[in-house]
């Protein structure tokens, strides 16, 4: 048996079959392209797989080594990666800046960190893993893109339409363009340094010949916008730099515009920290202990169970031990079915995230239902869940060698669930006004009755909740 044999040998012993299945034939019989930094939620919907099943398979083949797993930071304009990380833990700059956009942006893991996975070498060698072997088109495609861009097969098309001259620079060479500058605006753009130089292209045109000299060095382009009128053209590019470049000559009309507008979904860093599979194989390794990452929206939920006290007194401390760890199994297994992650237990109580208020919900109406179930017939009667749920902004951070999240929000949370009465969830007006939510309260029969506006220690306003009976 081959190592590779034996790694999805072992794979297929922790993640599913079908899912696993697919996965082999792409590492066997797809192209190169499709092994570099593949997009777990595309690659679900296009082999009719579960998307949790899939994402879990991938974070079990990475955790084998038969794909490395990396966390991209995304330019919300163009699409672009401005940085590749093989850790969560080395996304660490307060804001990243995209010249190609020319703005700067503070990350956040919901739209801004993908998560993809690129087939180990060792398992398969492709074009990827040599960056200087790619072809333009592909090196725009496989690695300037991050995979929610939904580019088109012909690419390279696409690019000969936005592009008026291009060339391959290797390190340490030096090179003239010329041509005729039409009345536009042209970015002179370099994906490999994210270099961009904007030119303004207006007025009477010349006849005389219009210079510019780009230096291309570790350092950020200076960025500034230069006039000039159309005519001749001479663009002299020197590299620097100790990789191969592909500077280009761009206009930044309709044809680019379309060609950045396309998207899909993808898997977020936020979706990930919120999967049970990775935090249960990914524990420590998520953020270093100084991190404070910005989630914008994030679902919390807290559970409760009141009546273990008289649970003890009734059944004995062996049972009444036994039908308690069995409530945190079914609320684990609740949770991770509706794609969310139990981030802590404390005493009796769970906290987990959502990555939307709708899986949070549907989870609750679950746990309510199922809690009933546990143990012998009349042994778990004392058992009542109180649940509270909230959404809005947080932080994600380490806390006692866990990752965990930190702010108002999880506060919110925490104490909406101790104002719940047993069998009783609460949630907050952010939570019921998702139209999702509202599609499961109704296929659920459940209509949500309106409290008043109630005040909880620590917070300024009052919050709107509902109680879902």
């Amino acid at each position: 048996m081959s190592e590779t044999q034996g790694l999805f040998a072992a794979l297929r012993q922790s993640a599913d079959a079908d899912a696993v299945a697919a996965i082999e034939h792409l590492v066997r019989d797809g192209r190169d392209l499709e092994l570099c930094r593949v997009n777990a939620i595309d690659f679900a919907a296009k082999h009719n797989l579960g998307t949790d099943q899939t994402i879990a398979a991938f974070l079990h083949a990475s955790r084998l080594g038969i794909f490395e797993m990396q966390w991209n930071v995304l330019c919300p304009g163009c699409g672009g990666v401005l940085d590749s990380n093989s850790t969560l833990r080395t996304v660490q700059a307060t804001e990243y800046h995209c010249q190609l956009c020319a703005a700067g942006y503070e990350p956040t893991l919901d739209e801004m960190v993908e998560v993809t996975f690129t087939v180990a070498p060792r398992v398969r060698k492709i074009g990827a893993h040599d960056p200087d072997s790619l072809s333009e088109a592909e090196y725009y495609r496989q690695l300037f893109w991050g995979s929610w861009a939904d580019l088109p097969d012909n690419l390279e098309e696409a690019l000969r339409r936005i592009e008026i001259d291009t060339i391959e620079l290797p390190p340490g060479e030096k090179a003239n363009l010329s041509l005729q500058l039409p009345e536009k605006f042209i970015i002179v753009f370099e994906p490999v340094s994210h270099a961009a130089q904007f030119i303004d292209v207006k007025g009477e045109p010349t006849r005389e010949r219009q210079n510019l000299s780009l230096v291309f060095n570790k350092l950020n382009m200076p960025h500034q916008l230069l006039e000039m009128r159309p005519g001749p053209f001479r663009l002299s590019l020197e590299n620097k730099t100790d990789r191969r470049l592909l500077p280009g000559i761009w206009v930044a009309d309709d044809e680019l515009h379309h060609l950045l507008a396309k998207r899909r979904p993808f898997l977020t860093a936020k979706r990930l920290l919120t999967n049970q599979t990775f935090r249960d194989l990914y524990r420590t390794d998520a953020l270093d202990v100084d991190q404070k990452l910005k989630i914008t929206n994030l679902t919390f939920l807290f559970t409760d169970l009141k009546g273990s006290t008289a649970l003890y007194d009734r059944v004995g401390d062996l049972v009444a031990y036994d039908l308690v760890r069995s409530h945190f199994q079914l609320l684990h297994e609740i949770v991770a079915a509706e794609e969310g992650a139990v981030v802590k237990t404390i005493g009796d109580a769970v906290m987990a995230t959502f990555s939307t208020p709708e899986h949070a919900v549907s989870a609750a109406l679950r746990m309510r239902d199922s809690i009933a179930t546990i143990g012998q017939p009349g042994q778990g009667q004392d058992m009542l869940l109180k649940i509270g749920i909230h959404e809005g902004p947080c932080l994600a951070v380490m806390l006692n060698d866990r990752q965990d999240y930190f702010g108002q929000t999880v506060n919110i949370a925490a104490r909406v669930q101790g104002l719940a009465d047993s069998r009783v969830i609460l949630a907050t007006g952010a939570v019921i006004d998702h139209p999702e939510t509202a599609r499961i309260l109704e296929s659920s029969g459940v209509t949500p009755n309106s409290l008043i506006h109630t005040p909880l220690a620590g917070v300024t306003e009052a919050l709107k909740l509902y109680e879902l009976p």
